[in-house]
């Protein structure tokens, strides 16, 4: 049976395990015919025309997981950011773990959505948030249809969130093959501030796909930072789908960091509903072997005086091959709009490839919008320079290729986030540093 066909006839059997009566049972049923009708994207579309799901989607994938496997803190304390103090959201094969989690409803709401989803205490934010920043396409609508696990964030306004919060998603192999559906919704009311971290981590080589689905909402005067750590195994793959709904004054940075996984896809989009917001995309995207990467945003300029900033390096080995695609969309009313866009990117095999395609659709007449991309080798020169002066070959590629994606580094506002990064950045470049991940 093809994954489709086995996804369509299991939604009967989830449908039958969760309320029937809950409030979005007829979003979930409209969801599973939009993916019914469309199926998964092939190549044929042109959002997905560089990036194929053939090889991913073969696999025996088991929808629910059959058999709950524990695991202990121990086993995987590497994989948090452990040297601050955070709320943690963690899910093992799916399913949530207390005993690793650390959430609150101590002034603000870190939860889960299937207790959001279910009690009439959320009711109100869920009739008018859920589901309404997220796009019918086939994709994100496959994962509403089996919305059920993921992260809950409410903050109320005139929140500072002191401590970081941790969404980590664990795939054991306790399962030959597993698919995870996690949905995550983050609502920030006026003038508060959060800084959320995101990683999905296999703990075997067994084949994991995880189709996940995130809506930011960020209200008058919000900021939220929200970070990516994609250092997967390369028998897991990845198709993340976020969606940020802004209101005027607001701040929101996504950073993402793309170092491991067999295929991953992100798809970010931001809409600016309000003026004098500002978004900023960022990202860093090192890998090899046969690795796949791709970048599909979008960044919609609604109303006038605002900003948008995207800046993504690519560094590529191997046979590993990228794709960045990137749209500014700026409307007709969307005066003094300033909006940057740049992907840069390092071929450091000949078999190595990048299709790139930035994209600015201007409405307006009074902006500042610039966008390009560059596809290149490293500085001969500036090696041999390097070289010269007593630096190993090996030592000095690593140093200029760090040097290149520095700065996206330098953005990252939580320190112990940017040493994570840089280590693993020196790991994946080869440079030994007695650092493991």
């Amino acid at each position: 049976m093809e994954l489709k066909d086995k996804l369509i006839s299991s939604f009967l059997a989830f449908e039958n395990r969760v309320d029937i009566d809950s409030p979005v049972h007829d979003v979930r049923s409209e969801a599973i015919k939009i993916f019914e009708s469309q199926g998964f994207p092939s190549k044929k579309e042109e959002a997905w025309k560089y990036t194929s799901l053939k090889s991913i989607l073969k696999h025996d994938y088991s929808v629910f997981p059959k058999h709950e496997k524990n695991i202990e803190y121990n086993d995987v304390k590497k994989y948090f950011i452990h040297e601050i103090d955070s709320y943690k959201i963690v899910f093992i094969d799916g399913k949530y773990s207390s005993h690793l989690s650390q959430t609150t409803h101590d002034g603000i709401d870190v939860c889960l959505m299937s207790a959001a989803l279910n009690k009439p205490k959320y009711q109100l934010v869920i009739d008018n948030y859920f589901n309404k920043a997220a796009t019918k396409d086939s994709i994100t609508s496959l994962n509403t249809a089996f919305s059920q696990e993921g992260a809950y964030i409410h903050i109320p306004k005139n929140k500072l969130v002191e401590k970081p919060i941790q969404i980590i998603h664990f795939s054991t192999g306790n399962e030959t093959a597993i698919m995870h559906q996690p949905r995550n919704l983050i609502v920030v009311n006026e003038n508060s501030h959060v800084q959320i971290i995101e990683r999905h981590q296999s703990l075997t080589n067994n084949p994991v796909l995880t189709n996940s689905v995130t809506e930011i909402f960020a209200n008058k005067r919000a900021i939220v930072d929200y970070y990516k750590i994609q250092n997967d195994n390369e028998n897991a793959s990845l198709i993340d789908n976020t969606f940020i709904n802004q209101k005027q004054e607001s701040h929101c940075s996504v950073h993402t960091f793309s170092f491991g996984g067999k295929l991953t896809r992100n798809n970010l989009n931001f809409y600016q509903n309000g003026e004098r917001i500002d978004s900023t995309l960022k990202g860093v995207t090192i890998i090899g072997n046969k690795q796949h990467v791709d970048h599909n945003t979008l960044v919609h300029h609604i109303e006038p005086n605002c900003e948008s900033h995207q800046d993504y390096k690519g560094i590529f080995n191997d046979n590993a091959t990228g794709v960045f695609n990137g749209k500014v969309l700026v409307n007709k009313e969307a005066q003094k709009t300033n909006a940057f866009q740049a992907n840069n990117n390092i071929l450091v095999s000949d078999k190595a490839s990048i299709n790139t395609k930035p994209q600015l659709e201007i409405f307006a007449d009074d902006v500042k919008c610039s966008h390009g991309c560059t596809i290149g080798q490293l500085d001969e020169s500036a090696l041999f320079y390097m070289q010269s002066r007593g630096i190993p070959k090996k030592e000095a590629k690593a140093l200029l290729m760090y040097a290149f994606s520095n700065n996206v580094l330098n953005s990252v506002k939580i320190p112990e986030i940017k040493q994570r990064i840089t280590k693993i950045i020196a790991t994946k470049l080869g440079v030994n540093i007695g650092f493991d991940l």
